[in-house]
């Protein structure tokens, strides 16, 4: 992936990452359904230097006549594979930065969702952007993604 100019090899992925991904995936195709596209490891395109390949990206439309890569999605979800710091500071700020508007950390070792939301500029946060709501939701508790509200999924689903 390409982050901010550089090119950022990913280690190879551990089996409850893969469980993880696949669920996730899974899930958000039910609860999001027609008109949505579920994007695994792909890139979304945040700006000339900047194309990482979230694990999934709720993408509207659909594929037919699609020429380029999305600039934006309703959600975007990291499954980090070891310590979630990464992904809730660097990318973090990078999604708020990129107006996706919701963001998802599945933090697969600590059984947890970390969700954010409503992205707002910050001076002082990485990419100059950050979430002015976050979310820590345990394994008991359900999600309701903001594009779709009327659904709920378990976030007992998405873990392995």
């Amino acid at each position: 992936m390409l982050i901010d100019g550089v090119i950022i090899e990913d280690a190879p992925m551990n089996p409850p990452h893969r469980i993880a991904l696949e669920l996730t995936e899974a899930a958000l195709r039910t609860a999001f359904g027609a008109g949505w596209r579920v994007c695994c490891q792909m890139p979304l395109v945040l700006g000339q230097t900047t194309d990482p390949e979230p694990d999934v990206a709720v993408v509207a439309g659909s594929p037919r006549g699609t020429t380029a890569h999305p600039t934006t999605a309703a959600v975007v979800v990291e499954v980090p594979d070891s310590s979630p710091r990464y992904d809730t500071t660097v990318k973090a700020g990078l999604y708020a930065a990129g107006g996706v508007p919701e963001y998802w950390v599945l933090d697969v070792a600590a059984r947890q969702l970390l969700v954010f939301r409503d992205p707002k500029p910050d001076p002082g946060a990485t990419h100059g952007h950050t979430y002015a709501t976050q979310l820590t939701l345990s394994a008991a508790d359900a999600v309701a993604p903001g594009a779709v509200p009327n659904v709920t999924l378990p976030v007992a689903d998405l873990l392995p």
